[in-house]
């Protein structure tokens, strides 16, 4: 997702989003078909195993980090702002 793009569709046009929505290809697979170490992290938990891993292999390596698009940013989620902007 464009992230900050659609943070201020929602702040300024909550609900009404355009554009922002991205899909990516299987990066981890798109590494190892390379001959790269490659693996997808979803959970913080696993990430250390995934960082030794990546370590270990003798050449590049990809750790893909997906993370939760409702989280738009360190300490707002999109219905948050569409929240804020509801009760304004």
């Amino acid at each position: 997702m464009y992230g900050t793009i659609r943070m201020h569709q929602e702040r300024n046009y909550p609900g009404r989003v355009s554009g922002t929505d991205l899909v990516n290809p299987d990066f981890a697979m798109l590494a190892r078909s390379y001959g790269c170490h490659g693996e997808t992290v979803c959970e913080t938990d696993q990430f250390a195993g995934a960082w030794e891993r990546a370590s270990a292999h003798c050449g590049p390596s990809l750790i893909e980090l997906q993370v939760d698009p409702e989280l738009i940013t360190p300490t707002q989620t999109i219905t948050d702002i569409r929240r804020t902007k509801q009760s304004a």
